[in-house]
């Protein structure tokens, strides 16, 4: 009998959302501790990224630094980054001891995003800061070289979403 498998759908929308969480966090930081400096017109291979990059302009998270010419995080971006860590560091200090499925059972009665809440603690923990040693470490195959096109696949996201399946 073949099981089928539950994964939480993730809309275009849901995805940008998170891939601009991971912008920012790696706009943030300075390039010696992984950190990005994104050039206003990207290089091929980070193409995936304008349009990301597009909405958290148009949020004012982030801006075009016109003599630079890269884009640079706003105060607003700043203050949502800091936010952000707040929640992340709050499920970290709140459930570090637990087991995956105590962990996810009470935040279902909380009514809160499992997937969210697994994404921001991977984030927070530099897990997929290198999404192309991620994938190698999970033993993704084949693994996406692009690490920008793999922040956007839906691969990516079914493959946290693992983390999680048998809690689901």
């Amino acid at each position: 009998m073949t099981e089928l498998i539950v994964r939480p759908t993730l809309s275009d929308e849901d995805k940008h959302a998170y891939a601009g969480i991971y912008l920012l966090k790696r706009m943030d930081l300075k390039p010696s501790d992984g950190g990005l400096v994104l050039p206003v017109v990207l290089p091929s291979e980070l193409s995936p990224l304008d349009e990301i990059l597009m909405q958290l302009a148009v949020e004012e998270l982030v801006v075009i630094n016109n003599r630079k010419e890269r884009w640079d995080l706003t105060r607003k971006g700043l203050d949502y980054l800091a936010a952000l860590i707040d929640e992340a560091e709050a499920l970290i200090d709140e459930f570090d001891d637990d087991e995956l499925p105590e962990v996810v059972a009470e935040l279902r009665a909380r009514n809160l995003d499992v997937f969210r809440a697994r994404f921001l603690w991977g984030w927070f923990d530099g897990e997929f800061d290198d999404l192309v040693l991620w994938q190698q470490q999970r033993g993704v195959a084949p693994v996406e070289t692009l690490w920008a096109y793999y922040l956007l696949d839906d691969a990516f996201y079914a493959e946290l979403a693992r983390d999680l399946e048998s809690e689901m």
